[in-house]
């Protein structure tokens, strides 16, 4: 994801890549750039704005040390607890912070159509598919899903399953009693479906990601908007109005 961050960003004419930082890439000469191993080399570059997708532990190091230098940081990962956020939301205040679990244009609309659908059905579940090389369930995504769509609705028909054949066949239930699916699975990238009833209908919303390039154009959004979005913003929809 590194790799396609700097890419976008050096091919996009409104923006300058002049920095990029990878402990397991140092050395590296990437558009322009030569990867370092040391935050200190965002500061030396005059970084405006960092993008970080990494790890849940390595981010929280990194924004705290970018909310003490005033740098805007720009953050794909996820894993982050309540209590994450509002540390984010204490240190933030020199500086912008914008958390979203996804960065896909598409994924965007279809959160906030489930969350506008949600009242007006009875029943609902989520299914996500990621590659078989994604390490937590449910995503990031799929959990934005239910909690927006809890809000929106918290009255959903009962559970009729009274015994599993296989533990766990229901998936895991969410908020309101949401449930969610998370299939990992070879060739993919990244898939949501959320499936909504009511008296002798069903609505199916979905989204399909292909590759990495999908999340780019809001990334790109994002570093250009974040100077206009005081202190902590999380989810990329109040970028795009929606």
């Amino acid at each position: 994801m590194g790799r396609t961050v700097c890419a976008a960003v050096a091919a996009d004419p409104e923006l300058e890549l002049v920095a990029a930082v990878d402990p397991n890439a140092v050395g590296e000469a990437l558009h322009g750039v030569i990867v370092g191993g040391e935050l200190k080399g965002f500061v030396d570059a005059g970084a405006q704005v960092v993008v970080d997708f990494t790890v849940a532990p390595a981010s929280r190091q990194t924004l705290a040390w970018l909310a003490i230098h005033g740098i805007h940081a720009v953050v794909g990962t996820t894993g982050f607890s309540d209590e994450d956020l509002a540390v984010f939301r204490d240190r933030f205040s020199g500086s912008n912070c914008l958390v979203a679990a996804n960065f896909t244009i598409s994924a965007m609309l279809m959160m906030r159509f489930a969350e506008l659908a949600a009242p007006y059905f009875d029943s609902a579940e989520i299914v996500e598919m990621h590659h078989d090389h994604k390490v937590d369930a449910p995503s990031g995504t799929a959990v934005t899903t239910a909690k927006r769509m809890a809000a929106a609705s918290a009255t959903w028909g009962a559970d009729p399953t009274e015994h599993e054949v296989y533990p766990g066949a229901r998936g895991g239930e969410g908020p309101a009693g949401i449930r969610v699916h998370s299939l990992r699975i070879k060739g993919t990238q990244a898939h949501q479906e959320v499936v909504l009833g009511a008296q002798g209908q069903t609505l199916t919303i979905r989204q399909d990601s292909y590759d990495s390039s999908s999340y780019m154009p809001g990334v790109l959004l994002a570093c250009k908007r974040i100077a206009d979005f005081p202190g902590l913003t999380v989810g990329l929809d109040g970028y795009l109005d929606l």
